[in-house]
């Protein structure tokens, strides 16, 4: 039965093109992404700011360097679970809703890189 649905959806992500080109470049943007991360971050003695909170006192939290690595599992996971929402939501409820689905994914992605761009130059032990 599993089989059948994920051959079922594979085949309706085919016949539509405009979702299937969406997911395509989600994908690579996503591995973009994880490949900007990957090689953009550096190993490095230097802590960086990762929370902040206004609750009474003001407090920045600081952690390692390795906290930016799991930007990269965000991109991951941004692009596994946007495509297969969207998917689903093609089965149930139609072309539309699934195609603004991959857009705020890709929006999401953009937004990801964007800010860890700007965490990255910041921190930049160099």
């Amino acid at each position: 039965m599993l089989k059948n649905t994920f051959k079922n959806i594979f085949t309706e992500l085919f016949t539509n093109r405009y979702i299937a080109i969406l997911s395509i470049v989600l994908t690579l943007l996503s591995v973009a992404f994880i490949v900007y991360i990957a090689f953009a971050v550096r190993p490095s003695d230097l802590q960086l700011v990762t929370h902040y909170t206004a609750y009474g006192v003001t407090q920045l939290y600081r952690s390692q360097w390795w906290y930016l690595l799991s930007f990269a599992v965000l991109g991951a996971l941004i692009a596994f679970f946007h495509i297969a929402i969207a998917l689903k939501l093609f089965l149930v409820k139609g072309h539309p809703l699934a195609i603004l689905y991959l857009w705020v994914g890709i929006g999401v992605v953009l937004f990801a890189w964007i800010t860890s761009f700007s965490i990255i130059t910041i921190w930049s032990p160099l």
